[in-house]
Formats: structure tokens, C-alpha cells, sequence
């Protein structure tokens, strides 16, 4: 498939955990802006469908960010890249400390922390080498604010924006930027993945209020790499109205 290599003058996006939620809209919202878009994600039927959907824009990888074979068979198969989307992420359970998971919260590293900084390491020199790269890294507004039950999560994400903040530091001088979007409350399958598939947990974390979709993010996302390559969009919060604070939402 030709197109995503850039050989079309079209430049090159990179999107992980691109099956479902903010990844699969940022892949249809790049596409539209006139992107070649590589979707990466386990769930390669879901990509296979992306694909389907979208067109020629968008070219299917299967990619597991927890696996460094994956990512390098992933980031291999490249050959170019200005825009690096690291969306793959996400929380599993909401123990309090005395009740925490060490496998959950080993999970929520590997995938928040360790696979950021692994795609990022992989697609470096290419992200470089494309003269305006783009590293944005989908956050959470838990990078920001502690709330009771989330400690794994929030550790994690707090040691994303660490990874993040170093990167612009490290690449002062390159033509890089990097950008950090950090969502509230927003209805996916976040909150299903992180109730182990209880529809009815999930369900609760968005009653009585209106949440952000995925739409709304990737919509953002979009605007922040299509900016003069001079204006870099460091780090953009984005909450529901309803949303004050992780722990204060305003329900009907």
C-alpha cells in the first residue's frame, strides 16, 4: 500500500491504540486533514474495518505497545513519519492503595509509560528526519489531579507528562514538537475496559452529565498538528462542562 509511505507528498501520521475510542476518530479526523494515517492496535479486525471505512488514507499494523518485538516489527514496516499519536493507554480498576493490583498497576505502566517512550524512542529518527515532526501524546486529566481510587492510573499518567516534559527538553533545537492533550471525562470504552466489562459500572461514570466523545479530542488533535511548524501546543486540557475536577462533576 503505497500511500502512507509519504511517496504521494502527503505526510505520514502514526496513531496507537487506533481500534476504538479516541484513537479510531483521530485516524478518520487525520485522514480527512490530508494525512497518510498507520493505525496500530492489537485488535486487527477493528483495524481491518478502520480501514474499510476510511479508505486508502489509512493503512492497518497490527501493534502491541507492551511488547517491544511488536513495536519493533511495527515502527520497521515505516519508512517515514511527521506525526506520532501515542493514544494506546488506559486504566484497569479503581482500588483503593491498601487493595491494589500489582498486575494492574504493572499493566497500566507498561502501556501508559514504557510504550510512550518505547514508540517514541522507535520513531525518532524519522520524526526528525521528516523536517516538522509531531509527537503528541494523549494524557488525562489525571496528570493533573489525584482522586480517590486512582492511584495507578494517576501515577501512571503523571509519569507519561515527566516522559513528556524531558522530550521537549532533550529536543529543544530539533524540529520536533511535542504536545500533550489531556481529556476529562470522556465517554469511549475507557470506563468499560477499566470495569473488567461491566456495562453498568461503565455506564454510571456518565450519568446525569453530558461527557466529552471521542469526536471532540480528536477534532483537537488535529487543530494541534496542523499548526505552523513554529507553534507548539504544549499542553491542552479539555473538560466536559460538567466537569470541574476529576472529582466534581455537576449531574442532572
Amino acid at each position: 500500500m503505497p500511500t502512507p509511505t509519504g511517496q504521494e507528498g502527503r505526510p505520514v501520521a502514526v496513531v496507537t491504540g487506533a481500534s476504538s475510542g479516541i484513537g479510531a476518530a483521530t485516524v478518520r479526523h487525520l485522514a480527512t486533514a490530508g494525512f497518510d494515517v498507520v493505525a496500530g492496535a492489537r485488535r486487527t479486525d477493528r483495524l481491518e474495518a478502520l480501514a474499510k471505512e476510511v479508505g486508502s488514507a489509512v493503512r492497518p499494523l497490527p501493534l502491541d505497545v507492551t511488547s517491544a518485538e511488536s513495536i519493533e516489527a511495527f515502527t520497521d514496516a515505516i519508512p517515514a513519519c511527521r506525526v506520532l499519536v501515542n493514544n494506546a493507554g488506559g486504566a484497569l480498576g479503581q482500588d483503593r492503595i491498601a487493595q491494589s493490583d500489582d498486575d494492574q498497576w504493572i499493566t497500566m505502566f507498561e502501556t501508559n509509560v514504557l510504550g510512550l517512550m518505547r514508540m517514541t524512542r522507535a520513531l525518532l529518527g524519522k520524526l526528525i528526519g521528516s523536517g516538522n515532526g509531531h509527537v503528541v501524546n494523549i494524557g488525562s486529566v489525571a496528570a493533573h489531579e489525584a482522586y480517590v481510587g486512582g492511584a495507578g492510573y494517576i501515577a501512571a499518567k503523571h509519569g507519561a507528562r515527566g516522559v513528556n516534559d524531558v522530550l521537549r527538553l532533550e529536543l529543544n533545537g530539533q524540529p520536533v514538537r511535542v504536545s500533550e492533550i489531556d481529556p476529562g471525562l470522556t465517554e469511549t470504552e475507557f470506563s468499560l475496559v477499566r470495569f473488567d466489562g461491566d456495562a453498568e459500572a461503565a455506564t454510571r461514570v456518565y450519568q446525569g452529565m453530558t461527557p466529552l466523545v471521542a469526536d471532540d479530542v480528536a477534532e483537537i488533535i488535529t487543530f494541534v498538528v496542523t499548526r505552523p511548524p513554529h507553534v507548539d501546543i504544549d499542553t491542552l486540557i479539555v473538560r466536559p462542562r460538567d466537569q470541574a475536577r476529576t472529582f466534581m462533576v455537576h449531574r442532572s
